[in-house]
């Protein structure tokens, strides 16, 4: 059998493309905003793993504008600011990978500060995106509710938004539902295991 070689694949070249830095993406926004008129909707997303609430948030974003950016924290991030203290499954590579691989997702743009407010202050989109876990009325920087980066974007002149997320589909839930598949998996795993040495 012949081995593919991956990186002669053109269309994984075109998902890696996706991700940038926010140098490069603040020079794509500035063509979109002011040479075509367009506008960007940027939003901030932190996940294990990516399920079918994510996708149709992240849908649901793009049709506000020309090009969805997301955001997303690094692993460095993650693990300073983490307050759980869990480490995410995905490391941040396979993360922006499976956002880049979403025809809907424009770009991806990883961030290493505890929040997104600098890196949103610096690309100025027009349409902040955020979901129902926030509040458009918090004002307290510190509540787990405050949108980062509203305030600037508010200021330079963009808009922001909140999109409904299913609160039934999580990736703390389904993180431990796979674990409880898991042990289930192993539990029974293991009965057979002893079924098979007692005969």
């Amino acid at each position: 059998m012949k081995k593919t070689d991956l990186s002669q694949s053109a269309t994984l070249n075109t998902t890696y493309k996706k991700i940038q830095s926010k140098e490069s993406w603040a020079s794509s926004f500035t063509t979109w905003q002011n040479f075509f008129g367009k506008k960007v909707v940027l939003t901030h997303i932190c996940f294990d793993i990516l399920h079918s609430g994510h996708i149709e948030y992240l849908a649901k974003a793009k049709d506000l504008g020309y090009a969805l950016i997301v955001a997303i924290n690094s692993d460095a991030s993650l693990k300073e600011f983490s307050k759980n203290n869990t480490p995410p499954l995905l490391n941040e590579y396979s993360r922006s990978m499976l956002l880049a691989s979403l025809h809907f997702v424009d770009g991806v743009v990883i961030f290493d500060e505890a929040t997104p407010s600098d890196l949103i202050n610096f690309l100025k989109p027009n349409i902040l995106v955020q979901s129902t876990n926030y509040d458009l009325n918090e004002t307290n920087p510190k509540s787990e509710k405050y949108i980062p980066g509203l305030d600037k974007t508010r200021e330079n002149g963009g808009e922001v938004i909140i999109i409904d997320l299913f609160e039934d589909i999580s990736s703390i839930l389904t993180r431990e539902e796979m674990k409880k598949n898991s042990l289930e998996f192993t539990e029974k795993k293991l009965t057979y295991s002893n079924v098979i040495a007692a005969v």
